[in-house]
């Protein structure tokens, strides 16, 4: 056999072809890695572009915090009187009345008497007009656009509800009559009567019929511990009823603050008696209260302070009692009118059985009833949870241990 004869070229070409194929794959490779890092470049460019516009809104922003810094501090100052020329006349926070000139792109209707406004220091130029001032406590409040409370959903006070339309309701809904006749409106109506007898219901139920704003307050939220506070809340109810008008402040618990004066010196006496002062110079009127009804209450008429009592404060006093037979058979009517009763069940017989409860007292009866229902279970309430409820709510009244356990808890 013929041997094949060695050839070092053909070795030699076959090791640069290998060599060839290995560049070519390096190649492939950088080329895929350069490509990876100009994508990465990209993306970095574009978060570098969006960090640059952030950070310039930054910039802008801090600078004009700088400038808003550096501007000198405005005056705090209160329009006195609106003259013409677009002049106005203001009482400044540091003392002094001063006749300024305002803008003419400021809203006119919110420069009047009383509008707090902010001063340039330089100029005395109107800057800005201030939302009045009101503690947040009052803020707080009680206040309904409208009470869902009618006249229909109160039982047994026909008489007292025609006392509350003559004294709070037609001075808000028809003043024209009382100008006819040459009177001024009464200016408050003080409700009195024992607990529960629906004396809030009288207040709302007035204020659901002249489409008037409801601000209740108790009147020991006015007590506070420091001197002047109390005085400084009841401004600011008052303010608070301005801009809310027509509005009807109903001030319950009347007692709290308008118990008789004594000579006592105790600290805390005495400024519940600058609350008390604060609370008449209101009512007497030194400002126009507009379309402001008043409304007080309470169970203890007999130790309020006389000075409150005089005409031209409270000109009216409705007295609010516990209901007889006939008004103790509406409110019955009232609270059963959606409940599912059985026929058996005979309001005449209930109204009998509650001689002495107040409206509270014959509503608590009407749920008591329904709840023992609800707890066995029945689609209808019958007679025996009536009874149930009337020996439960009534006996509070009756029961003499009861009453040794109220005098021990309350005096």
């Amino acid at each position: 056999m013929e041997a094949i004869p060695f050839d070092p070229k053909v070795d030699r070409l076959e090791d640069l072809k290998k060599e060839i194929q290995m560049l070519k794959e390096e190649n492939t490779k950088t080329k895929r890695n350069l490509m990876w890092k100009v994508r990465k470049l990209e993306k970095d460019k574009v978060f570098t572009e969006n960090e640059k516009v952030r950070l310039e809104r930054e910039v802008k922003s801090l600078r004009k915090e700088v400038e808003r810094f550096r501007s000198p501090p405005l005056v705090l100052a209160t329009i006195t009187e609106v003259l013409d020329n677009n002049r106005l006349a203001v009482k400044s926070s540091t003392g002094p009345h001063f006749l300024i000139n305002h803008s003419k792109f400021l809203d006119s209707e919110l420069l009047v008497p009383g509008s707090r406004v902010a001063l340039n220091q330089q100029t005395f130029g109107v800057v800005e007009v201030l939302p009045s001032e009101k503690d947040p406590i009052v803020n707080s409040m009680e206040v309904e656009e409208k009470p869902n409370i009618s006249y229909e959903t109160i039982g047994g006070l026909n008489e007292q509800i025609v006392e509350i339309k003559e004294t709070v309701e037609l001075p808000l809904k028809k003043p024209d009559l009382f100008k006819k006749i040459g009177i001024e409106p009464p200016k408050g109506v003080l409700l009195f009567g024992p607990p529960g007898t629906g004396k809030t219901l009288l207040a709302k139920a007035v204020a659901h019929e002249t489409n008037a704003t409801f601000i209740k307050v108790v009147a020991s939220e006015f007590v506070k511990k420091y001197i002047g506070e109390g005085a400084r809340l009841v401004r600011n109810v008052f303010e608070l009823a301005k801009e809310k008008a027509p509005s009807i402040i109903f001030i319950d618990e009347l007692d709290a603050v308008a118990a008789k004066r004594l000579k006592s010196s105790v600290s805390g006496d005495r400024e519940v008696q600058r609350t008390l002062m604060q609370l008449l110079a209101e009512l007497d009127g030194f400002e126009s209260r507009g379309d402001i009804g008043i409304v007080a209450a309470t169970n203890r008429p007999d130790i309020l302070d006389p000075a409150l009592l005089r005409p031209g404060r409270f000109d009216r006093f409705i007295e609010v009692p516990i209901p007889n037979e006939e008004g103790r058979k509406e409110i019955f009517k009232i609270h059963t009118v959606k409940m599912s009763l059985s026929q058996e069940v005979d309001i005449d017989l209930l109204v009998n059985l509650t001689d002495g409860a107040s409206g509270s007292d014959i509503k608590s009866i009407c749920t008591e009833a329904g709840m023992f229902a609800i707890r066995e279970e029945r689609s209808e309430v019958a007679v025996s949870d009536f009874m149930d409820a009337v020996n439960k709510i009534m006996n509070r009244y009756h029961d003499d241990e009861f009453k040794r356990e109220a005098g021990v808890m309350f005096g």
